[in-house]
């Protein structure tokens, strides 16, 4: 019996977010990222009479974007080793945060290497986070980091939904840049 069902109304407002973090950690370029974000979109709502409703949305959304990532390093044809490398940890969990929590310390990931480097992953993450300007690292937390909603965040900090958005974008911007000289 399928339990779920497709809302593509919602689609932007509730998976685009993690739908980019997700992609970002993998391609490491915020544009790409955005493309194969659209592209997931449009391949949704071209698939959506083939959503049976076994999965929830969000998961069979991150199953379209995935084969997107795929796609993209088939289509360029290098860097497959780090493809293969970052496309290889599962989610197991529906509930799971955004990429930076599930990289770091994942309890589904059992090697012994794996929990040193995701800790020092971890920490350089945090380093990063200490470099953004107060209200950026706040926003970017608050959001990214404990998943609350944008309208909380901007009733709990005064400001719109632009505001936010672009101290997200800005934010994702110089942690990717700081994540790529200290980690990557």
């Amino acid at each position: 019996m399928s339990t779920h069902q497709l809302n593509p109304n919602t689609w932007v407002d509730q998976y685009a977010d993690y739908l980019f973090n997700y992609a970002v950690a993998r391609v490491s370029d915020a544009e790409i990222a955005k493309d194969l974000v659209q592209e997931t979109f449009f391949a949704g709502l071209k698939s959506a009479k083939n959503y049976k409703g076994d999965a929830a949305e969000r998961t069979w959304l991150i199953a379209i974007l995935k084969r997107k990532v795929i796609d993209h390093y088939r289509k360029i044809n290098s860097k497959k080793g780090k493809a293969e490398v970052r496309m290889g940890y599962t989610n197991t969990s529906e509930e799971e945060g955004d990429w930076l929590e599930e990289r770091v310390a994942d309890p589904f990931n059992r090697g012994g290497d794996d929990s040193i480097e995701n800790k020092e992953l971890g920490l350089a993450i945090q380093d990063c986070l200490s470099k953004l300007p107060k209200k950026q690292s706040l926003v970017f937390s608050m959001k990214t980091i404990q998943g609350m909603s944008t309208e909380d965040i901007c009733n709990e900090l005064g400001i719109n939904p632009s505001n936010l958005w672009v101290m997200i974008h800005r934010a994702r911007t110089t942690l990717m840049g700081c994540m790529n000289q200290t980690w990557f």
